[in-house]
């Protein structure tokens, strides 16, 4: 593996450990980490290399320390700066559960960051909403921003994660810009996702529209929503899913590919699987992740599963405004990949940009440099419903 620097490859010779951390990372724009505490834990990460448990270990060590300074100040009423420490305690403990195996450790890791992110939202930004998004007699666990200061229907971005994201991450990183610009943000943990993977036991699914529609036809009955400039939007794995979305449930007008998953997925995993195998550090991916964002036994099965993962048969059903954004040094998804999503989609009205290094935001899903990724996305939905 190439190094790129220390901002990108905080641990030279382990992309697992360096793509975790440079997610984190990317939260930096908006408060959501801080990259003084996040070099600390490095550093001990570092003296730790070879331990197994040293990953979430550091990472919750961090947070617990956050969490008590931020339950302090909660106690005496400074509740502004308690809401940026519970922000950031969510963050690490987030971060940290990433290389827990599923189990009762890793949803303990999880509740706790839960918590703090919830602690942390409602002092902070209290025109986010937690909602509940009908799914088949379930449902969906959700954030709703409103656009500050919006007094009539306002365009909405609906955004779905990816693989191993959350709906926590993405109503800051993409909720807050987009209420600058005046629309409305749904944030969802679809099938496989966050919280209603870990919580409510929802699995992944290959129709993925199924989710699509429940998230629309949610924000479209609410009275703050114009029903006819609705964006969908998803990243890393979910490349797959918000054009899967687009091409069956059309009563969406734009979709948005914040970085995207490989065209072969099956192709991929299979990639993927030989390297856990033979040389894991190489690899973002943990081996319990995709069997368990599937719900099956193990990797091969979940292999077998992905076969239905596909978008060549149904991205020319697309024919809303469509863009997909791409990093030039992405490796977990090639340009070429970003390029052939492009070229299948069926849209008429359709943009790809990938960006460079000189730019910022070449790595996967602009974890470099999400400002100048999630900036671009804005401006163009903002092109979109303004046309």
């Amino acid at each position: 593996m190439t190094t790129q620097g220390n901002w990108i490859d905080h641990f030279p010779g382990n992309f697992t450990w360096s793509n975790a951390t440079l997610v984190c990372k990317g939260m930096a724009p908006w408060g959501a980490v801080a990259l003084e505490e996040i070099d600390r834990i490095g550093e001990r990460l570092k003296a730790r290399a070879n331990d197994p448990d040293a990953w979430w270990q550091e990472w919750s060590a961090m947070a617990r320390k956050l969490e008590q300074t931020a339950d302090e100040a909660a106690a005496e009423g400074r509740h502004f700066t308690a809401g940026n420490y519970y922000i950031r305690a969510g963050n690490y403990y987030f971060t940290g559960e990433r290389m827990v195996p599923p189990g009762e450790q890793k949803l303990g890791i999880y509740r706790k960051a839960l918590r703090c992110f919830h602690a942390g939202l409602e002092r902070r930004y209290p025109n986010i909403e937690r909602v509940d998004v009908a799914y088949e007699g379930a449902a969906l666990p959700a954030y709703f921003m409103k656009a500050p200061g919006a007094s009539a229907r306002a365009p909405t971005v609906v955004v779905f994660d990816g693989l191993d994201n959350c709906k926590e991450m993405s109503v800051i990183f993409a909720g807050l810009e987009f209420a600058r610009r005046g629309f409305n943000t749904l944030a969802i943990d679809g099938p496989g996702q966050g919280e209603a993977l870990r919580l409510r036991k929802i699995h992944s699914r290959y129709d993925y529209e199924v989710a699509g529609t429940a998230a629309y036809e949610y924000v479209a009955s609410r009275p703050d929503v114009d029903a006819k400039r609705v964006a969908v939007m998803a990243y890393s794995f979910g490349g797959y899913y918000a054009p899967r979305i687009a091409a069956f449930e059309q009563r969406y007008a734009a979709c948005v590919v914040f970085g995207a998953v490989a065209w072969d997925i099956h192709a991929k995993q299979l990639e993927r699987k030989r390297l856990l195998e033979t040389d894991p550090k190489k690899t973002s991916q943990s081996p319990f992740q995709l069997p368990w964002v599937l719900g099956v036994r193990d990797m091969d099965e979940a292999i077998e599963r992905v076969k239905r993962f596909t978008l060549a048969d149904c991205a020319g059903q697309i024919t809303c405004p469509f863009l997909v954004t791409h990093g030039a040094s992405d490796r977990l998804a090639t340009p070429a990949d970003a390029e052939k999503l492009y070229a299948a989609v069926g849209s008429k009205n359709k943009t790809i940009k990938i960006f460079t290094a000189e730019e910022g935001a070449a790595e996967h899903c602009h974890v470099d440099n999400r400002q100048v990724g999630i900036d671009y996305v804005a401006d163009w939905i903002t092109a979109c419903f303004k046309s």
